[in-house]
Formats: structure tokens, C-alpha cells, sequence
């Protein structure tokens, strides 16, 4: 293993290229890193799948569902909203058999509650991109540490709020801050870090 980790919370890969410290040396986890954490996405399909997710993700390691995202867009039919809203009590059991998914009753409940609610929250808002985007803030300094990225923030905290007024589970402000830096709401890579940039983060993007 690489511990090539500096000070300031940068990693430099086998390739020569810094990274922020989390994503290690594991292949999968540096390719998701380096091409999907924190870029800007508003479309329909992957809001609504990493809310899902993050949701699975609640006490395990984001990595440990990253490697099992296969079997889970297998399992909840490519995470179409509108396939998951018509699930029943049957697709509950075959879910609970599924050992390539995370088996949490709660949690795979929670989905399909919250595709439903993906559909009332479209016929008021439009789109799901359009809702959560209206919490995106102005990109602020890069942190330089990973002492300065918070948990929560006060947008996560109201948009958390607001999603569990409309029905969704399994969504607290800590849960959506992981979703809102994931899809690029804001730009969490370290000063230095080379996914840092253009593209990335907040309302300006």
C-alpha cells in the first residue's frame, strides 16, 4: 500500500497524482474519486440513485457499497423511480434473499417508500434535479484539510428536513451532506487535489 499521505490530507497515487486522502489505493474507489465524487450532476437517474444509496450506505463504509452498486442497480431495477413506487411485498422477500445487496428490511422499505415520494415530490417541483439544486451554495475557499470539511452544514440540514416532509426515509442532514458532496452541490476536494476545478461545486457550476 502507497501511505504516501501528506500533511494536508493529500495522497499521491502510484501514477504521481494527488488525491484527497480518503479514496486510498484501492483501484475502484480512485477511479470513483477521480471521475464521479463531486462533479456536478442534475440528472434525474443518478439523484435519485445515490439518495438511495446514501441511505443503504447509513453505518457502513461508502466503499463497501461501491463495490456491491452493480448488484444493487441490478436488484432495484436500475433505480428507475417509477419501476421501484409499484414494488410489493414480494419484491420486499426476493430483496431480503439477495445476498449482493446490503439486506436491511428498513432500508430496502425505505427505497421504495422513497420512490414514491420521488414521484409526488416531480408532480409539485418538476424535477428532483431542480428541487435539490435550489440548496446548492455559492463554492466557498477549497478546504485545505481534512480537519475543514464538516459533516453537515446548514443546507444539508433544511434539505434533509425538507425531503422528510415529502416522505423520504432514511435521509438525515449527515446522509444528504454526503450526497450533496458526492453530485457536486458543493466541492469538497482538498486544495491540491488534481479532481479539484473546473466543472465542480455549488450554485455557480
Amino acid at each position: 500500500m502507497n501511505d504516501d499521505t501528506s500533511p494536508r490530507g493529500l495522497r499521491r497515487g502510484e501514477d504521481g497524482v494527488e488525491r484527497c486522502w480518503w479514496c486510498g489505493d484501492d483501484p475502484l474507489y480512485v477511479l470513483y474519486h477521480d471521475d464521479e465524487w463531486g462533479v456536478v450532476v442534475r440528472d434525474e437517474h443518478r439523484l435519485f440513485e445515490k439518495l438511495c444509496l446514501e441511505g443503504f450506505q447509513a453505518g457502513l463504509s461508502w466503499l463497501t457499497i461501491l463495490r456491491k452498486r452493480p448488484a444493487f442497480r441490478a436488484a432495484f431495477a436500475d433505480f428507475d423511480p417509477g419501476r421501484i413506487a409499484r414494488f410489493t411485498d414480494r419484491d420486499v422477500a426476493r430483496l431480503l434473499a439477495d445476498a449482493g445487496i446490503v439486506r436491511h428490511r428498513g432500508k430496502i422499505e425505505a427505497t421504495i417508500a422513497n420512490a414514491r415520494a420521488y414521484e409526488r415530490l416531480v408532480e409539485q417541483e418538476g424535477t428532483l434535479a431542480t428541487f435539490v439544486w435550489r440548496f446548492a451554495s455559492e463554492p466557498g475557499p477549497a478546504p485545505r484539510q481534512p480537519e475543514d470539511l464538516p459533516t453537515d452544514t446548514p443546507a444539508s440540514h433544511a434539505l434533509a428536513r425538507d425531503l422528510k416532509r415529502r416522505g423520504w426515509r432514511y435521509l438525515g442532514p449527515t446522509t444528504v451532506y454526503a450526497f450533496m458532496q458526492a453530485m457536486g452541490l458543493v466541492d469538497d476536494h482538498l486544495a491540491g487535489c488534481h479532481a479539484r476545478g473546473a466543472g465542480r461545486g455549488g450554485a455557480a457550476a
